[in-house]
Order: structure tokens, then sequence, then C-alpha cells
């Protein structure tokens, strides 16, 4: 009987069998890895939602007020770009408007996280062959990373709706939902991004390039256009990240932008699972193009490898804070026009970007956008030593005349002086944009571009953060993303949440004046690079002393 139902079975699905062979076992093994990560992503994500409801009921406590702030937001271009838009002066819609858009873009960056992690890095480093070579089939490594970045999304989705059910069940759901269908949509654009590249580097950049352009797409077509209004602005409709604005929870839901996530989700993992059976372990659809017979004069040294290497990295984003700046200076005027004596519009923008005039206010906001979304690219810049190192391409220069500081130094020259020349950059961006709509085009470039500088010595210390564990801690450099975070959601969402002065202040940034437009004192700044110094120097000791590999 067995031998007859065997026939019975097609050669496709005995052959699918086989692809999702050790499925279990691997899942099992990334859920072990990720055991610390994955629930504070998750628990961060669903408590930010409960807690936001109780800091709402006290600052907004009468239906009047709540109205009020909702009038005042929804006519504000400036605010709704930061925020979205507010659908019903409810506490739990107040809580969508206040929270959602962030929560939306974390449960992204927590997945592209997870898939990569999982499946190009896996095979980067030669683990997966390993595993290959047992009874695990081709596709099983993808599809384990897709099921945990599953339970993930589903534990976010269940305890957001849990924890914001009291507000109504319906808008919980909806919200709910959305953050996680969203987190499972960037997932799947993850590992299409994982099949395509060489390296898990390049699959992370492509990935947060992806969030990031939805994210200013929504902020744009925000701007643009109150979304309460009509169907809403086409640069929203045209982001995952709007979809999700625009299923309304707590504003007379929507269900149906929610089937469009789903189906962008569906559509990208399909795609992941079409290309992993068409190419080998290790492979890519990518792949480095074969280089010149002989070197050019800017590889005649490690410094010029350097250079090689972390180009690509410093270009990409150096563009992406070209449109970034564009975008977000084009829609910072008219705050102070519009607010006049809404003190409860005046102080949510405040702790947000300094107690300035508002346009100031919104662009200091603007700036420090920017800069804490640089700490991703400072940390992987310097982590990127650590990875020439797992991967065994150190040794070969080192032993040559080479030593370990010049061979650091190749590196941390780009981490180091690549940020000046992106927020340079982007703060011309942010100056040419806001020049324009203000008028004054002359006098923003300066501003802008001294405001966009002045974020260094925040990054500088996160980047000497980084250096150090690499250098004392390599086994935990990977930590430096968990601090990374960390800066990052206090930068984004600790103002929303009005966090504690000593919980804002574990993060460098908070300590930097808010530009332009506020007093600028030399202390902070020397604080600042002091502290990155000595951590550098830390990190340069402990590299020179321990084992390469240790």
């Amino acid at each position: 009987m067995t031998a007859v139902a065997d026939a019975r079975v097609s050669p496709r699905a005995r052959g699918s069998a086989r692809d999702l062979a050790g499925t279990g076992t691997l899942l099992r093994l990334a859920l072990r890895r990720d055991r610390i990560m994955m629930p504070v992503w998750v628990l961060c994500l669903g408590l930010t939602a409960s807690s936001t409801v109780g800091r709402l009921k006290s600052a907004y406590d009468t239906p009047a007020r709540r109205a009020d702030l909702v009038q005042d937001m929804n006519g504000n271009g400036s605010t709704r770009a930061l925020f979205g838009a507010a659908f019903d002066d409810s506490l739990g819609a107040l809580t969508v408007w206040r929270v959602g858009a962030f929560l939306t873009v974390f449960a992204a960056i927590m997945s592209l996280l997870v898939v990569i992690r999982h499946t190009r890095e896996e095979e980067e480093t030669g683990r997966q062959e390993a595993l290959s070579a047992g009874m695990v089939g081709r596709r099983a490594g993808l599809t384990s990373a897709l099921l945990a970045v599953g339970i993930a999304n589903g534990a976010v989705t269940l305890l957001i709706a849990g924890s914001l059910a009291g507000q109504g069940g319906t808008g919980a759901l909806a919200l709910g939902l959305a953050v996680g269908l969203s987190g499972m949509a960037f997932g799947g654009l993850a590992a299409v991004a994982a099949q395509l590249t060489e390296n898990a580097r390049l699959a992370r950049g492509l990935s947060s390039a992806a969030v990031g352009v939805a994210f200013v797409l929504r902020m744009a077509g925000d701007a643009a256009e109150d979304g309460t209004k009509g169907s809403g602005h086409v640069l929203v409709w045209l982001s995952p990240l709007g979809w999700a604005e625009y299923a309304r929870p707590y504003g007379g839901e929507r269900w149906w932008p929610l089937l469009l996530i789903a189906v962008l989700a569906a559509a990208s993992i399909s795609l992941a699972y079409s290309l992993a059976g068409r190419r080998d372990v290790g492979a890519s659809f990518y792949a480095s193009r074969p280089g010149p017979p002989a070197a050019g004069p800017l590889l005649n040294g490690v410094y010029g490898l350097g250079w090689r290497l972390q180009r690509g990295a410093l270009l990409g984003w150096a563009a992406g804070f070209v449109f970034a700046g564009a975008i977000f200076g084009s829609i910072s005027d008219g705050a102070d026009d519009f607010l006049g004596d809404s003190d409860q519009t005046r102080d949510i923008i405040q702790r947000m970007g300094g107690a300035q005039g508002l346009n100031d206010a919104f662009l200091a906001a603007m700036v420090g956008v920017l800069g804490t979304i640089l700490a991703v690219y400072t940390a992987s810049s310097v982590l990127r030593l650590r990875g020439e190192e797992t991967d065994q391409r150190a040794e070969p220069l080192l032993s040559n005349a080479v030593g370990r500081l010049r061979w650091a130094g190749s590196h941390l020259v780009i981490a180091y002086l690549g940020p000046v020349v992106i927020l340079a950059i982007g703060g011309l961006a942010l100056g040419l944009g806001y020049g324009i709509a203000a008028g004054d085009l002359a006098d923003q470039l300066g501003r802008c571009m001294g405001a966009a500088l002045a974020q260094l010595p925040a990054l500088w210390v996160l980047t000497s953060v980084t250096l150090f564990l690499v250098g004392v801690l390599p086994k935990y450099s990977a930590a430096a993303w968990a601090f990374v975070g960390w800066v990052v959601a206090l930068g984004w969402m600790g103002p929303a949440l009005e966090l504690s002065d000593s919980v804002m202040n574990t993060s460098p940034f908070s300590h930097l004046p808010k530009l332009p437009g506020d007093e600028v004192t030399a202390a902070p700044f020397l604080w600042l690079l002091l502290l990155s110094v000595v951590l550098a120097a830390g990190g340069l000791v402990g590299l020179r002393r321990r084992d390469i590999g240790g």
C-alpha cells in the first residue's frame, strides 16, 4: 500500500518535499539564534502602541481637546508628513496617528534583518553549504527564514491588537494587521534581494533602501494632501506604508488596502521561491563582474582596496540623502504660518525639533531623522572590518607588509569621513528644497548644511562604539546593531511617546543642539568627540593585541 501511495504522488510534489526537507530543524535553529533579538523587537513594537494610549489619555483628556488636535494636525502639511493623517479623534485613532507610521517602518526593518540573517548571510559564511550537504532541501533555508519572520509579525499583530482592544476591537485588529502585513511584505522583498545579490551587506542595503523610499513617498504624499479628504494622494498610494495608513484603523476601517499589502507579500515571496530554485547555493543572479587583468592605480595599496570595497555603499547613501533631503526640505515650509496659537501642536513639534520657530523646529526634526538613519551606514562600514576577518580575506593582506592598524584605517577612513560627505550633500539638498519653497535660497543652504554636519559627533560615537566591539569583543560585534536600533527608535519615536530625559539621553543625538535655530555651545560637541576618540582608541588597541579571527 505504501508503494501504491508513493506512486500516486506526482514527481513535482516529491521534488517540492525534497526542497523543503529539514525546514523544521532550520526553523528551530533560527528561533534559537534570535531568541533575544526577536522577542525584544516584538515587545517594543507591541508595547509602544499600548503605552501611547495612556500618554494620549492624560495629555488630551477631553473630546474637545482631541478634536482640536486632529483639526490642527490635519491642517498642516509638515505634521502630516511626519505622522500621517488622523482619521478620527478617538484615543485609538490618535494612537494610530501618533505611532502607526513608525510601527510599520520598524516592523519592516525587523523583518528584513531576520530574513537576510538566515538566508544570504548563511550562504555568505558557508554555513548553508555545509547544511545542504546533509538532509536539507534547497528551499529549506528560505522557508525557515520566512516562517521565523512570520512568527515574529504574527506575534506583533496579536500583541498590538490585544493591547488596543479596549479602544475597539475592529480598529485594533486593523492596526495589528497593517503592521504585521507590512513586515511580511518587506520581509518578502528582502528575500528577493537575498537571491539577487552576492552578499548580505548589499542585500540589507537594497532592502533598507526600499523601506526608505516607501517612507519618503508616504511623507511627500501626506504633506501634499490631507488624506482624510478624497481618495488620497498618488504618492501615498505608491508606497506600501501608505496602504497601511489608508486602511484607516479606528477611522472607518477599509480592509482592501490590507489586501494590497498581502498581495505584495505573497508576490515577493513567490518570486523569491522561484529565484531560489534557479541558482546554486552561494551564487546570485547579479554576481560581481570579473575585474581587469591588471589593477588600476587606486588599487595600488590597502587604502585603495578599502575605497573599492566601500565606495558602492557611500555613493548609494549619498544619492538617497539627496532625494530625502530635497523632499524633506520642500515640505518644511509653512509650519509657523498655520499653527498660530495652537499650544498642543506647537508642543509636539518643539519636542522633536527644539523651542525655536516652528519652521526651524521641523527642519531640525528632519535633520535628526537623517542623522539617526545614517547611523546604519556608519555601523555597517565598521562591521565590514569584521566581515573581511571572518571571511578570511584579512589574513592574506596582513601576511604581507600591511600592519593591522593600517588595514583597519583603510576602512575607518571611509567610516568616519563618509558621513561628512553624505551629511553635507543631504544638508545641501535639504537647504535647496526648503530655500526654494521659502524663497530664501541663499541663507537656507548654509544653515541646513551646518545643521546636518552638526550631527557628526553623535554619529562618530556610534562609529567608535562599533569599532570598540570589533576590536575588543569581536564575537559580540553584531551587538552594535542593537545600539543603532535603540538610537534610531529613540530619535523617531521617543518624542512622540514623551519619554523621560533619562531615557532620551542614552542616545548621543539627544545631547546635541537642535539645529537650525537652537543655541550652539561647544561643550556637547567636545564631550562627544572625546568619547568617540576614547572608544576608537580602545577598539584599535584591542584589534592590535587579539588574534585575527578570534
